[in-house]
């Protein structure tokens, strides 16, 4: 054989030995990846409607232009979603191309979560290696939280799918070598960034102090260069960020109003409540705030106690280790910060030492170590309206620098350095406790599982710690780290009873739905879905024609359409629902008919005015009003059994006073009362 032979068969080797040591990373991947659709996927055969408050508003999008573009809740067009529109979009797509079905709904959210998944395990790679990827990417697709929310229709996933393709962009930035592609890569991510306000307003700009740091410290180039880089990233972001609020404040023609607002602008939304309210308290939608409780019906499940927990408990530091959102979130949170604090002091060693540093890796550590820190501070002072789902967006951050951890501190625990190799079996150790105190908050509910974790976990620790069978000890380890977060994750993928407008892992699924709310300081009304099964109806007594929308009317919901639709006469608008989005809602997913929204979600925005409403009747658009579909009817709070109110605290509206002065109640069921209002 001659040695041209022999160097091929030698180099044929080595390509077979790498395909067999990578093949099995792709094979661990799609597993991964199918196991995170099928936690996802799962509600999609569950006849789960998901959030009915954007539920009906993508029917309403689905309808025209205009409603699509501003994100309007009501086919009217009379007022918009508290949010801006760019997550209910791919549903609308959806919805146009497989009809208006639950699932269709739901399939859009799925594959973001998926996607985020890939993505996350891919920024990763190109970060801290294969290994890391697949463990961040394992934890990522096993966070509590971060399963029951991918299963409603609410807009986190699309903020955590931007977020993470923003990392991803970013990190490629750090790798590339020409300056130039070096500004494609950041600028890109900008955008990326921008998108996730358009999801989520500035709940997606929370991690940009992470990513500036991340960029100082990862970036070689000179000054003038870093400042031309940052200062065009500021560009982009504002741009994509802001360019749907001046669409919308700058709309020459009518618009809807934009609900949540108090002055019927998108900025207005932006600074008030999805911005400084969420942090500072103050302001609800639509309304002045004042703080207190609001009682939506009789006492159920939960109580007080149950909406405390959808709240997020009490703000403070310790909020993200707290009996609402422990068990959602902070499974792995005690390493990801230990794996952070041991990052910064290898840094500072080498630093000390003058030591050159990889300036990609260091900003992949500032990046998700400012990541995970900046969006655990906001969550735990928050003072306004905070709920446990919030928390995904930390998913990412702790699966990457768990994932980077866990690679070290095998190295260690294989090539031991001093006592370093004791950093592996003390970190199981500490993943084992804090789990048992979280199972051991409601051992009531799959209370089992602290001593199966305990169990494994006491095995990888003595294999570990004598050093026998370090593969099978190590895999036993990560067994034991997310044996606890998978179960739940499970459970609430199959066996889920919470609210789909308040996502909730666990225990907390059973325990959020108490129908007295006490609501943050300065809150008077809750967020989308905070509102529990019952309608209308006196205080603990059967609820109302209202109900939770479920796609499909009850028939005392049906009577009152057909009165509506036999003697409306050709109006334009079937009717104008009062009591709030909640109220609405049902009509407008299970008919075909141009329902208005009377106050947008809470009943507090002032839309439509009196004045619309008379102009309407004029001109013989508008016939019917129906009203006492609010909460609490006969109780302190509601709206039922009367001509409605302002909203969820019943004080008397503008519109409610030109409905008792102006038409008549023709017909009554339950609750809820009928009015025509004719010309004249």
């Amino acid at each position: 054989m001659t040695a041209a032979a022999v160097d091929h068969a030698d180099d044929t080797e080595v390509i077979v030995a790498e395909r067999r040591r990578t093949g099995w990373h792709r094979y661990a991947l799609a597993a991964i990846l199918v196991l995170g659709t099928v936690l996802y996927a799962a509600v999609l055969w569950s006849g789960n409607w998901g959030n009915t408050y954007y539920t009906a508003a993508v029917k309403s999008m689905s309808l025209n232009f205009t409603n699509f573009i501003f994100g309007s809740f009501d086919p009217a067009g009379v007022v918009t979603v508290d949010k801006p529109p760019l997550a209910l979009w791919p549903q609308v797509i959806s919805v146009w191309i497989f009809g208006y079905h639950d699932w269709s709904i739901l399939l859009p959210q799925v594959i973001e979560g998926v996607a985020a998944i890939f993505l996350l395990h891919r920024t990763v790679r190109l970060w801290a290696g294969e290994n890391a990827a697949l463990i961040a990417a394992l934890i990522f697709a096993l966070t509590p939280i971060t399963v029951v929310t991918n299963r409603t229709n609410n807009t986190d996933a699309m903020l955590v799918l931007m977020l993470v393709a923003a990392a991803y962009a970013f990190t490629r930035a750090m790798k590339a070598v020409e300056p130039k592609t070096r500004t494609k890569w950041l600028w890109f991510a900008a955008f990326l960034i921008g998108c996730g306000f358009l999801a989520k307003m500035l709940a997606a700009w929370i991690v940009v102090p992470a990513f500036i740091a991340a960029y100082l410290a990862g970036s070689k180039a000179k000054w003038t260069r870093q400042v031309f880089d940052v200062i065009g990233a500021a560009v982009v972001l504002l741009a994509s960020s802001l360019w749907w609020v001046a669409v919308v404040d700058l709309w020459p023609g009518q618009k809807p109003y934009i609900g949540g607002s108090t002055d019927g602008t998108a900025l207005d939304l932006v600074l008030g409540y999805n911005g400084l309210g969420r942090v500072f308290g103050g302001e609800g939608p639509g309304g002045r705030g004042g703080g207190g409780e609001v009682v939506f019906g009789g006492g159920g499940p939960g109580g007080a106690g149950g909406a405390n927990l959808a709240f997020g408990g009490e703000s403070g530091p310790g909020r993200m280790f707290g009996e609402a959102v422990g068990g959602q979130i902070s499974w792995l949170l005690p390493l990801a910060l230990i794996a952070l604090v041991v990052a910064a002091v290898l840094g500072f060693r080498r630093f000390r030492r003058f030591a050159p540093a990889d300036t990609a890796r260091r900003a992949g550590w500032v990046l998700w170590g400012g990541w995970l820190i900046v969006n655990a501070l906001v969550f735990s002072l928050q003072e306004g309206i905070f709920h446990p789902y919030y928390t995904t967006v930390m998913a990412p951050a702790i699966g990457a620098l768990v994932g980077a951890g866990t690679v070290w501190a095998v190295k260690m625990y294989r090539d031991p350095q001093g006592l370093s190799w004791l950093v592996l079996p003390a970190s199981v150790a500490v993943a084992a406790a804090w789990a048992w105190v979280l199972i051991s908050r409601d051992t009531a509910w799959n209370g089992w599982l602290r001593w199966a974790v305990l169990g494994v976990a006491v095995v990888a620790i003595l294999f570990l710690v004598l050093r026998k069978a370090k593969r099978a000890a190590i895999v036993l380890g990560l067994v034991a780290v997310l044996l606890a977060p998978g179960v739940w994750s499970g459970v609430g993928a199959f066996a889920s009873t919470g609210n789909a407008g308040i996502p909730t892992a666990g225990p907390a699924a059973n325990n959020a739905g108490g129908f007295m709310v006490r609501l943050p300081p300065g809150v008077t009304t809750p967020p989308p879905g905070m509102m529990p099964p019952q309608v209308a109806g006196g205080p603990g007594g059967p609820g109302g024609p209202g109900g939770r929308p479920t796609g499909t009317l009850t028939a005392d919901q049906q009577k009152i359409v057909d009165y509506a639709k036999a003697n409306s006469g050709g109006a334009e608008y079937l009717m104008a629902v009062e009591g709030g989005a909640q109220a609405a809602s049902a009509y407008i997913m299970a008919t075909d008919e141009n329902i208005v929204s009377m106050g947008g979600f809470s009943g507090r925005d002032p839309a439509p005015t009196a004045e619309q409403l008379a102009a309407w009747v004029k001109e013989g658009k508008l016939k019917f009003v129906l009203v006492g579909n609010g909460r609490g009817g006969g109780g302190r709070a509601g709206a039922g059994g009367g001509t409605g109110g302002n909203g969820m605290l019943g004080q008397p509206s503008a519109t409610s006073t030109w409905v008792q002065e102006n038409c008549e109640s023709v017909l009554t069921v339950g609750s809820q009362q009928l009015y025509e209002c004719t010309n004249g």
